[in-house]
């Protein structure tokens, strides 16, 4: 592990907040990024991820065999870009910089930051609902009781709570992460108890999910396994805004490896098992466990439930949708703007993103929002990882990385290659894009080849715009590269 010298930085480029972690400070093992996982994991859109793949065709087990092969497969570029963050203690804007340029690392902040306030609004949305489900349980409301107003005060609240953790910083998120995580995974074994013992079993509440028209299972298979590879993109390329805290590089794997491919799974099977009791119990399938919160019974059920719901919602939108942006919108100007304003900035962004739109149907979701941003951040994580590892083997020079004419300047402060990479990344499944929006819109369009692209955007973004970025170093290598 290393740490900078005490060599003068550019005001532009360095502030408390983007500066290297001291090694007295990476005090972070591999419980607290275990925790940090199954913090971030268990959450409404985890919980409801199969139930999208069943809604298309898939049966109980294909989708719960995808969810796993998506995690595992996402693991490794989040493994490979947390390297960086333990070895040097630098966040993830700052380490774009050794590959993007110095000013040019704003792009890829910027992008990834966008997607997270996204994500922020969304998952703030759905906490909100789940403290309003709290209130009309607890006051006798009734379904047409969920009026939008109710839903917009529901969603206020629960977006002050997340500023109040935006404010208190990054020791408040170990905090929260680390006593969360075990509440959580009790809840959802909890959940699934009350399931079987309602119902005649396991497996007629499996027998219940099975889809009515199943699909073919190989049609759906690329789609589905992009957007599950795609619904930890961000975390694939930001992940260094946590590992920078590591105790070594074996603390961060081995918490990451037990943390997220096994929680995803467990929660997509009780997500599944759960909806196949409601099925069998209130003859009809409820997916989203906030419309589950009061059909739960007792008070105290209601009332624990959704205790569950709000913290699962609020320890993964902290962790994984405003540590990041944080950190990329105070790389835009380290000087004026510290991590404190760029989770504001983040919060704010995220109500104007409209979240409410974002999940107004499983296929827009699926299709216009997880594959739609994997396009843009799978190219962004091959760069990086290619970058690290095959250009400079792991080697960065790290007081260049705070200074605005070091070996990280290229052409302006901004590398042409990453940049060109980028591009011809993203190129191929933009007229994909362009067609699912369509689609959303409720075109009917014949499927062709760039339908089977855009299915595929992540790994064709990902292995595309690193090989081209390695071929262009390699072929145009810059006149000051870093050793």
């Amino acid at each position: 592990m290393s740490e900078a010298t005490h060599t003068q930085h550019d005001a532009r480029l360095y502030n408390e907040d983007l500066a290297p972690v001291p090694l007295d400070k990476r005090t972070w093992g591999w419980m607290h990024f275990a925790a940090l996982w199954v913090g971030m994991v268990v959450c409404v859109p985890s919980y409801t991820i199969a139930g999208g793949m069943i809604d298309q065709g898939m049966n109980w087990w294909q989708a719960c065999l995808l969810v796993f092969l998506g995690n595992a497969i996402v693991l490794l570029p989040i493994l490979l870009n947390a390297h960086a963050g333990t070895k040097y203690g630098i966040p993830f804007p700052v380490f774009a910089r050794a590959s993007f340029g110095v000013w040019g690392a704003n792009i890829a902040a910027i992008a990834r930051a966008i997607v997270a306030c996204g994500w922020f609004g969304i998952q703030t949305w759905l906490g909100g609902s789940a403290l309003y489900a709290l209130f009309l349980a607890l006051t006798g409301g009734t379904a047409p009781d969920h009026t939008v107003a109710g839903h917009f005060v529901g969603f206020g609240i629960f977006w002050c709570v997340n500023v109040y953790f935006v404010w208190r910083g990054t020791e408040s998120i170990k905090f929260l992460e680390t006593w969360a995580a075990p509440f959580l995974i009790l809840s959802c074994l909890a959940l699934l108890g009350w399931a079987i013992v309602k119902t005649p079993g396991l497996g007629a509440m499996l027998e219940a999910t099975q889809p009515r028209r199943p699909g073919s299972f190989w049609a759906l298979f690329w789609p589905n396994l992009t957007a599950m590879v795609g619904f930890w993109a961000t975390l694939a390329i930001n992940i260094p805004d946590f590992t920078r805290y590591a105790k070594n590089q074996r603390e961060q794997m081995l918490g990451q490896a037990i943390g997220l491919p096994a929680t995803m799974v467990l929660l997509a099977f009780v997500g599944v098992a759960v909806t196949g009791a409601t099925i069998l119990l209130f003859g009809r399938a409820i997916w989203n466990p906030t419309d589950l919160v009061g059909r739960l019974g007792s008070p105290v059920a209601v009332v624990v439930s959704t205790l569950a719901l709000s913290v699962a919602t609020l320890s993964t939108n902290i962790a994984a949708n405003v540590v990041g942006p944080a950190n990329d919108f105070a790389n835009l100007a380290p000087g004026k703007i510290s991590y404190r304003a760029g989770g504001l900035f983040t919060a704010v962004t995220g109500i104007l993103m409209m979240p409410w739109k974002l999940l107004a149907t499983s296929a827009s979701y699926t299709f216009t929002w997880l594959i739609g941003y994997s396009a843009l951040l799978g190219p962004i994580g091959g760069i990086l990882i290619a970058d690290y590892f095959v250009i400079r083997r792991g080697i960065l020079q790290l007081d260049d990385l705070y200074r605005a004419n070091g070996v990280y300047r290229y052409q302006g402060g901004f590398n042409p290659r990453a940049l060109i990479a980028l591009v011809l990344g993203v190129l191929p499944s933009l007229q994909g894009f362009s067609r699912a929006l369509a689609r959303a819109g409720g075109a009917t369009l014949a499927r062709n080849t760039w339908d089977s692209l855009y299915d595929a955007a992540w790994f064709v973004g990902f292995f595309g715009s690193a090989l081209i970025y390695v071929a262009l170093m390699l072929a145009l290598p810059p006149k000051r590269a870093a050793s």
